[in-house]
C-alpha cells in the first residue's frame, strides 16, 4: 500500500510539472532575436515591386523595427509599415520622409521665374535711372544688367533641377567606391531633407576627411554629419 502511494504521488507532481514544461518551451519558440526580425522585413521590402525604387533603412531592438528613409507617396509608407509586422515584432515606428519630385520641381520652377521676373525689373529700372547720364555710365549699367541677367540664368538652371534624397544618396555611394582613398572602408550614407549623415569605418583619418569634402561638394547637399570611425580593414 505503501508503494501505490508512492507511485500516485509522483504521478499526480508529474502531472502538475507538465504544463509548466510545456508553457517554457513554447515561450522560447515564440522569442525571435532582432537579426532575424530584421532580414525579414528587410527582404519583405525589397521583394515588393512598389518599394523597389525607395531608400528604407530597417533597424530593430527589443523586437521593435524602426524604418527610415524616404518613399515617393503616403501609400508607399502605409505598405511599408504594414510589411514590416512580421512574427516577433512588439512595435514598429515610422520615421520615413514621404517624396513628390513632381513637386518639388514645380515649385523650384516657380521660385526660379520669379528670381528672373525680379531681375529684370531692376534691370529696367537701372536703364530708366541712367537714361539721361554720360555714356560710360550707361555702359556700366549695360554691363552690369548683362552680369545680373547671366547670374539669374544660372540661378534658374540649378533651382531647376529636382534633386531627391535618393539621388544624393546613389551618386554618394558611387563616387565612394570610385574613390582610392576610400578603398577597404565600410560606409552608409543615409540622406534626409538634403543632410546627409555618414556611418561606418574607414581605413584612414585621411580617408574619413575625404568621405566628408566628397558629400560636401556633391549637388544639393545642404549639411554633412560625419560619424565615422577609424579602423583596420577587414
Amino acid at each position: 500500500m505503501r508503494v501505490r502511494g508512492w507511485i500516485a504521488a509522483l504521478a499526480l507532481g508529474a502531472l502538475v510539472m507538465a504544463p509548466s514544461a510545456a508553457l517554457a518551451q513554447t515561450s522560447t519558440a515564440a522569442k525571435i532575436d532582432d537579426s532575424t526580425i530584421k532580414t525579414k522585413v528587410e527582404a519583405r521590402l525589397k521583394s515588393t515591386a512598389s518599394l523597389k525604387k525607395d531608400t528604407i533603412d530597417v533597424s530593430v531592438e527589443n523586437g521593435g523595427v524602426t524604418l527610415k528613409g524616404s518613399v515617393h507617396s503616403a501609400a508607399q509608407s502605409a505598405r511599408a509599415l504594414q510589411l514590416a509586422k512580421v512574427a516577433g515584432v512588439t512595435k514598429v515606428e515610422n520615421k520615413r520622409d514621404v517624396e513628390k519630385p513632381e513637386g518639388t520641381m514645380e515649385k523650384a520652377g516657380a521660385k526660379a521665374d520669379k528670381t528672373m521676373d525680379k531681375a529684370g525689373e531692376k534691370s529696367k529700372s537701372a536703364a530708366e535711372k541712367t537714361k539721361d547720364a554720360t555714356v560710360k555710365g550707361a555702359e556700366k549699367t549695360k554691363d552690369a544688367a548683362v552680369k545680373v541677367g547671366e547670374k539669374t540664368k544660372d540661378v534658374a538652371a540649378t533651382t531647376g533641377e529636382a534633386i531627391t534624397d535618393a539621388w544624393i544618396t546613389t551618386k554618394l555611394k558611387a563616387d565612394f567606391v570610385n574613390e582610392d582613398t576610400l578603398k577597404g572602408s565600410d560606409i552608409n550614407v543615409d540622406t534626409n531633407n538634403h543632410v546627409v549623415t555618414l556611418k561606418g569605418t574607414v581605413v584612414t583619418a585621411a580617408g574619413k576627411a575625404r568621405a566628408a569634402e566628397i558629400a560636401k561638394t556633391t549637388k544639393g547637399v545642404n549639411r554633412v554629419i560625419n560619424t565615422l570611425t577609424i579602423a583596420p580593414a577587414k
